[in-house]
């Protein structure tokens, strides 16, 4: 069946790279990713990525402990180039090119985030790793997410959890949470579903970008969603 997004933004957690693990990276988990991945290039999409920090430091849990929120912040940004170099170089292990940007300058690492450097790299079907967020304090990497996903046009964000879409509340605790296979922007934010934060949604409203929530953990998810295969919601 034929892809329907020709420009993708796949936002990835960082827990998705610890694996059943407490902390860090585990490198089932990264392979499984990386296949993930490889299946949806070899449908010809052109590939941006956005990974989470949290399976190495968590900014709000270091606040809790009295750490200042701007310096948390920019802990848990280093955080994600860690995850993004540690994708990269699975990535390239299987054969794919890659270029990881980051919004806060690294010169000896990578790149720094151009945006047209970065929409050129993907016209020249290299996978595209962000890191670093919005390189700012107070925003999440989910904000990140929509921010690049707008400025690459893109034609969808795909965010992988550990949950196949979004409940009208945690499946998890509740066995009889209805799953939505579809919701719009402002209901999401009115229910104060906990898929992405507000300032991420509102974004992606405001820019009419649509976002795929699936479960990253289920084999070959990825293609499905690409392909309006399997479970899912879509945000609109």
């Amino acid at each position: 069946m034929a892809n329907f997004f020709t420009r993708i933004l796949f936002k990835i957690s960082g827990e998705a790279l610890m694996g059943d693990q407490q902390f860090g990276h585990h490198p089932v988990a990264i392979e499984k990713l990386c296949n993930q991945i490889i299946s949806a290039y070899n449908l010809g999409c052109q590939i941006a990525i956005v990974v989470g920090g949290g399976n190495i430091f968590r900014g709000i849990s270091q606040v809790a402990m009295g750490t200042e929120r701007v310096t948390a912040d920019y802990m848990g940004m280093l955080a994600t180039c860690i995850n993004a170099l540690a994708l990269q170089s699975a990535l390239e292990k299987k054969g794919l090119e890659t270029r990881m940007l980051s919004a806060i300058p690294m010169n000896n690492i990578c790149e720094p985030y151009i945006k047209r450097r970065a929409s050129r790299h993907l016209d020249k079907n290299r996978i595209v790793i962000f890191s670093a967020g919005t390189g700012n304090p107070f925003f999440t990497t989910d904000t990140a997410a929509v921010l690049r996903a707008i400025e690459m046009k893109c034609d969808v964000i795909l965010k992988g959890t550990q949950v196949d879409g979004v409940y009208c509340s945690d499946p998890k605790i509740n066995k009889n949470a209805v799953h939505y296979q579809q919701i719009n922007y402002l209901d999401l934010i009115k229910q104060d579903l906990k898929v992405m934060d507000q300032t991420a949604v509102t974004l992606a409203k405001d820019n009419k970008l649509p976002i795929v929530v699936f479960s990253i953990k289920e084999p070959n998810s990825l293609e499905q969603v690409l392909q309006k295969q399997g479970k899912f919601t879509i945000i609109n």
